[in-house]
């Protein structure tokens, strides 16, 4: 079962929220597409997903909501 994080009216996957912390110690696409063993494109689709999710502009918009709403504070050690 998939753990999601249901906050700011938001449902990201646990997958999302992996990815959204990389982009908080500023990786770029390319660099956590390597890091997952993913596509670049795949990573743009989920970095795309929670801009949706998340209502943000732009990723330092997401990457500040993820930290107001404490859904990456816990993450950010794991991707350093």
């Amino acid at each position: 079962m998939t753990r999601r994080h249901r906050r700011l009216g938001t449902d990201l996957s646990a997958r999302e929220v992996e990815i959204l912390a990389m982009v908080a110690n500023g990786k770029a696409n390319r660099e956590i597409a390597k890091r997952l063993f993913l596509a670049e494109e795949t990573i743009k689709s989920h970095v795309g997903s929670i801009l949706m999710k998340l209502g943000a502009r732009n990723r330092a918009h997401a990457v500040a909501l993820g930290y107001a709403d404490g859904v990456i504070a816990l993450c950010l050690e794991t991707f350093e």
